[in-house]
């Protein structure tokens, strides 16, 4: 008898918390669905129910405003849920729109919208849409969803529908083809041809101040006989330097310049250091 008795407490305690754990839910108390409309008509007040949804669809016409208040509980208690939405699905193409609700810390929630807030595709279901409550929160409690009216939605046949965006979708995109800046052409001829003869026509100026200040030109013998490598490369490099300046100036760029000036630099470096020490040994030796 003892054991019956054991058994019977047990099996009692079990039922219970199974029945304690089931009763663990979220749902919602005093929810009051209203329609205030602008145009003609008396609107629309009514209850909502947890169970079952309201008997008739819920009119939304354009110029209509939709609005739900309740009051969020959990195992009967007024508590602010996580998430409070109120879904609203198209049931012939199946797309979904929600609408959050905006829960204070005692559980009263609110959700108000007209068919501007609604998406555009919504506004053309040839049913009315069916509006499904969502509660839910963090923890064991289970979550509440349920079907609690049908809206049915009317629009102004005379007023056009709002646009359409198409959504941004990321994927392959049409091949893009860059159109560099073209290359930067040399100045007119004629001003290349006038500066040209600009600095030609300081030449014979040079030749004629060489002259009043003494140029001794009859070394030029003995320099390219005592170096005639470090002369010759050494003029030959600046005469080569200038055709560079030309040819950049007329066609070539600047990747193709640089190397060879490069050079041809060096070269001109490297021979001035031994044309400049023949010129210094004459000048020691009371030549110059």
């Amino acid at each position: 008898m003892r054991f019956f008795s054991s058994s019977v407490f047990s099996s009692v305690l079990l039922v219970a918390a199974g029945v304690a754990e089931a009763a663990s839910s979220w749902n919602f108390d005093e929810a009051i669905i209203s329609v205030q409309s602008k145009g003609a008509g008396n609107g629309l007040k009514d209850k909502l129910s947890d169970h079952a949804p309201l008997a008739k669809a819920v009119t939304f016409g354009p110029t209509d405003a939709l609005k739900i208040v309740l009051t969020a509980t959990e195992d009967g208690k007024a508590k602010r849920p996580h998430q409070a939405f109120l879904l609203l699905r198209d049931q012939d193409t199946g797309l979904e729109a929600t609408l959050p609700f905006s829960v204070k810390e005692t559980g009263k929630g609110k959700v108000d919208f007209t068919q501007k807030d609604l998406p555009p595709q919504l506004l053309t279901s040839s049913q009315p849409l069916r509006a499904t409550l969502l509660i839910g929160s963090f923890g064991p409690s289970q979550a509440f969803s349920n079907h609690v009216f049908d809206l049915d939605v009317q629009t102004d046949p005379s007023a056009p529908l709002p646009p359409y965006e198409k959504p941004l979708r990321y994927g392959k995109l049409a091949e893009i083809h860059h159109i560099f800046k073209a290359d930067p052409k040399s100045g007119p001829k004629i001003f290349s041809l006038f500066f040209t003869l600009a600095v030609l026509a300081t030449v014979p100026a040079l030749f004629g101040a060489w002259a009043y200040l003494g140029a001794n030109v009859d070394h030029l013998a003995k320099a390219t006989k005592t170096a005639p490598i470090a002369h010759s490369l050494f003029f030959g490099a600046i005469a080569t330097m200038e055709g560079i300046f030309f040819m950049y100036y007329t066609s070539w760029n600047l990747f193709q310049t640089l190397p060879v000036a490069g050079v041809v630099g060096l070269v001109a470096f490297l021979s001035g250091s031994k044309a400049l020490s023949e010129v210094q040994s004459r000048r020691l030796a009371g030549e110059r």
